[in-house]
């Protein structure tokens, strides 16, 4: 491929909800500029960008992939993204590095929730918005339902460069509205057409549509409307001429009739990107910030680079991949670059230009492009590049918090730490996936989007690895307190020939404060008790704590006081204080009506108002408690106080009752008591594991 500079290049985010044929379109466009000889199948799995294992097995997408090619003499870089909410991080990172998002729609479902969500994450990145309704050679087509619904949900100036004329089985003929064409496309799939005039009704059609788009394009310049208005109309070259600043300016959303499969449609869609689609020019400066924080432009005719990495992926046995746009001067294989996000320095290695798993190396790539490089040692997604006298970071991509949890349970120890590097490697690849150790329950809890996402993490871990590891409902971290005072007097004595061991200890109990922890204090008079064992008794019954006494969860909002004992002039020692100081608080513990506590976390439930009734109820039968409503733009926000043990997979659960258009942010509040029930179950429960132990 030839040299191209920023003018030339159409950077584009494929996005969409999820099963609207982003992948096979994409395919199309790649058969189209002549790169691969036909549309892959996602069931065999032989599409281009659907070339990793979990993705065959899935017969979904779950990485964002890369993919280049030439169309009248312009570069496009596609980046063909998942449309499941479970790998939300791959399309929120291609619109950060994009110039124009293309939003694909199921022609037989309309606008869903991933494409509000797309749309709108575009819109707030200030890129132009294009439309792809793609499926159009499937059963129940709705094409005029769905540009009309485009419409409601995204402005009136969603507009139809092309139209459907035999959608459904067997559709291959559009309405081609610039040129005022019939376009018929071959049933091969190799996306060749013949095109003749459109006549009679049709070109009635046309005309119409063209009244309409030449008002739009007039808005884009004061004197293009006084011509209008003087004229009531604008000549072909003048349309023409404008259509890119109308787009560039959001008064027109183009709208296309494809199907990705058939490759009907796609061939005129990319002649429009290619005329009229943003480039990196459209958008000659960025802002970013200085060491001390202020905002500084950088320019793309700059003579210093500057990369921003929006994608790590970890290969076995093909090596890592760091994905990068340059946004400023010229990146060249074996440059020197400072990595200002991390203040370190990265040689950049091999340049590849992709198509899914076809690498093809270049020895430089200019201002406005997109590639990778082999990974690089110490940069991670997010980081900023920069050679010469730049030293600046460019804006990172704001993630969702994870809000479903899960646990890896593990066959052997021995893969332990193989385990940890593999995770470490899914985090780098997925901001929105998260890992950790957690002693307390002693489990490894992976949290993320969604179950899939979870699913196939934990799926990686085992390929990559070869490790036996099975996915698992988390541990609940209850905790054990008392509702009153009690006290004990301990003595422990052993003698088994030689040094015994001795000591005495009376403690008293009583119950603090929620949130309050263990608060440990010593009263002792007199020369009873050395004061050197005080510290040997709180140890005891710290480790108490921590193991539990009813039902083995931690201990907490306890005060206990030390307040005198007993010691042997020989016997007496450490170990025995300890011993004792354990055996004093579990004694007191279990006369102090002891019970348990379970977290309560605060959620936040973000609905469309016809769910909200729903999501009250669902929300009521998990022992939550509703703290309010309030309005959030088009949204309705619910506040609830729940117990955790009712949100494992809410997640899944709040997608299923608001037809995937509810999202929840969960964070830790308080503990409380656990009610009755559920308390005599978790007791018997500890009975059972403690006596098959």
């Amino acid at each position: 491929m030839k040299d191209f500079l920023a003018a030339d290049i159409r950077n584009c985010a494929v996005v969409g909800h999820a099963s609207t044929g982003k992948t096979l379109l994409c395919d199309a466009m790649l058969v189209c500029a002549g790169q691969i000889g036909k549309v892959g199948s996602i069931e065999a799995g032989t599409s281009v960008s659907d070339h990793h294992a979990d993705e065959r097995e899935h017969q979904m997408s779950v990485h964002a992939t890369l993919l280049h090619a030439e169309w009248l003499d312009k570069k496009f870089n596609l980046i063909d993204c998942p449309g499941a909410a479970d790998f939300v991080s791959e399309p929120l990172s291609a619109l950060r590095v994009a110039d124009f998002a293309l939003v694909v729609v199921n022609a037989c479902h309309g606008i869903e929730p991933g494409t509000d969500m797309v749309y709108d994450t575009a819109r707030a990145y200030d890129i132009p918005r294009m439309i792809a309704v793609n499926l159009l050679d499937k059963e129940n087509t709705t094409f005029d339902y769905v540009l009309e619904e485009a419409r409601s949900h995204f402005g009136a100036k969603v507009f139809p460069m092309t139209i459907p004329l035999n959608p459904g089985p067997g559709f291959n003929r559009v309405l081609d509205v610039m040129r005022s064409e019939v376009v018929t496309y071959a049933t091969d799939g190799s996306g060749s057409f013949t095109e003749e005039p459109a006549t009679g009704e049709l070109a009635a059609r046309v005309k119409a549509l063209h009244k309409e788009l030449i008002e739009y394009v007039a808005e884009t310049d004061d004197s293009l409307m006084e011509r209008f208005f003087e004229k009531e109309t604008l000549s072909e070259d003048e349309l023409r001429e404008h259509l890119h600043a109308a787009i560039q300016q959001r008064i027109v959303v183009p709208l296309f009739a494809v199907a990705g499969a058939a490759n009907v449609g796609v061939a005129r869609m990319m002649d429009i990107i290619a005329k009229y689609g943003s480039s990196p020019v459209d958008r000659q400066k960025v802002i970013a910030h200085d060491s001390a924080g202020a905002e500084v432009a950088v320019p793309l005719d700059g003579a210093d680079p500057c990369l921003f990495v929006f994608k790590t992926l970890n290969e076995q046995h093909v090596g890592g991949l760091s994905f990068f746009r340059v946004y400023s001067g010229c990146v060249k294989h074996g440059m020197d670059l400072r990595n200002v996000t991390r203040q370190g320095s990265e040689r950049v290695g091999q340049i590849f230009m992709l198509n899914g798993r076809e690498r093809a190396a270049v020895d430089h790539l200019n201002a406005g492009d997109i590639g990778a490089a082999v990974k690089l040692r110490d940069t991670h997604t997010g980081d900023t590049l920069c050679g010469g006298a730049l030293n600046v970071t460019l804006p990172t991509v704001e993630f969702p918090k994870p809000n479903i949890h899960g646990a890896l349970q593990v066959a052997s120890r021995s893969d332990e730490e193989k385990i940890s590097q593999g995770l470490h490697e899914l985090q780098e690849e997925d901001p929105t996936f998260v890992s950790r150790y957690d002693p307390e329950l002693k489990q490894t809890i992976i949290s993320g989007q969604g179950e899939v996402q979870l699913k196939v993490a934990a799926e990686e871990v085992k390929r990559r690895y070869n490790v036996d590891i099975s996915l698992v409902e988390p541990r609940v971290p209850y905790r054990e307190t008392i509702r009153s005072g009690a006290e004990s007097r301990y003595r422990h004595k052993k003698q088994s020939g030689g040094a015994g061991q001795f000591a005495e200890v009376w403690m008293r109990i009583e119950p603090l404060p929620r949130g309050s922890g263990v608060e440990f204090t010593n009263s002792l008079v007199g020369n009873n008790v050395d004061r050197v064992f005080v510290a040997s008794v709180e140890k005891g019954v710290r480790a108490a704590c921590e193991e539990g006494v009813s039902a083995g969860f931690r201990v907490q909002d306890v005060k206990v006081d030390f307040y005198d004992g007993k010691q042997h002039p020989v016997d007496s020692k450490d170990i025995a204080f300890q011993i004792a100081g354990k055996a004093a608080f579990q004694e007191a513990f279990k006369n102090a009506q002891p019970c348990l506590l379970e977290p309560i976390m605060n959620i936040r439930v973000t609905v469309p108002e016809s769910c909200v009734g729903d999501v009250m109820g669902d929300l009521s039968s998990r022992r939550g408690r509703i703290n309010g409503v309030d309005t959030e733009g088009k949204f309705q926000v619910v506040d609830a106080s729940v117990p955790q043990a009712e949100l494992y997979r809410y997640a899944t659960h709040l997608r299923s009752i608001t037809a995937g258009r509810g999202r929840h942010r969960e964070t830790f509040s308080h503990y409380e008591e656990v009610p009755y029930e559920q308390e005599s179950r978790l007791l018997d429960r500890a009975q059972q594991l403690a006596t098959a132990g």
